[in-house]
């Protein structure tokens, strides 16, 4: 496999988690049926997607990338569909999240 096919899964398992985080808020505690499963099925895609994308980027590369982008995505949406503002300090956070995948993709190495 590629790194451009790594990358590819990357994105996927991105949106997957960001799908199952959403559908997981929607579930209320797993109380209701299609959105727990909506849930449950876009997080076997996700991890399906970084398992193999960890198979030509690196593992902490991956995983940092995922959860830094996520957490992002997450916050962006909370912002957009339930009207959820971070104070200054979790825009300062989330600016910074941001900055360390950046770093971590353009100037991180491995052995």
């Amino acid at each position: 496999m590629s790194l451009f096919s790594g990358y590819i899964f990357l994105f996927i398992g991105i949106v997957a988690g960001v799908s199952a985080n959403s559908f997981a808020k929607i579930s209320e505690g797993f109380s209701t049926l299609y959105p727990s499963l909506a849930c449950i099925f876009f997080m076997f895609i996700c991890l399906f997607s970084l398992s193999k994308a960890m198979t030509v980027i690196p593992v902490g590369f991956t995983y940092a990338t995922y959860g830094g982008l996520t957490i992002t995505a997450i916050a962006i949406f909370g912002v957009l569909k339930y009207n959820q503002i971070p104070n200054i300090y979790g825009i300062i956070g989330i600016t910074l999240i941001i900055i360390g995948v950046i770093l971590l993709n353009t100037l991180g190495k491995t052995t």
